[in-house]
């Protein structure tokens, strides 16, 4: 699934599709896109201190959307991450 998020996220990064959120959040910049991510972390947070494991699952589904469009921004993918993931596998 975060694949083909993340595939998605890239074609229509690509496409320049009119109407997508993902298009306007790029066009805005880094910046804001880091805006965003810091936000969404914030609301993971306090979702888990005191608003329930549904709104914890969809605040974690907001901050792993916006982390991708980052690392699609920043031309990197989800693999990248995943290498360095296993690197630290001890």
């Amino acid at each position: 699934m975060l694949d083909e998020l993340y595939q998605t996220i890239v074609t229509r990064l690509n496409t320049k599709q009119a109407g997508s959120y993902t298009v306007k959040l790029a066009e805005m910049g880094e910046d804001e896109i880091v805006k965003k991510v810091g936000e969404e972390a914030i609301e993971v947070i306090l979702a888990a201190k005191a608003q329930g494991d549904a709104r914890l699952v969809e605040e974690v589904a907001d901050l792993t959307y916006h982390v991708l469009v980052l690392l699609a921004v920043r031309g990197l993918t989800p693999a990248d991450v995943a290498k360095e993931l296993e690197r630290r596998k001890k």
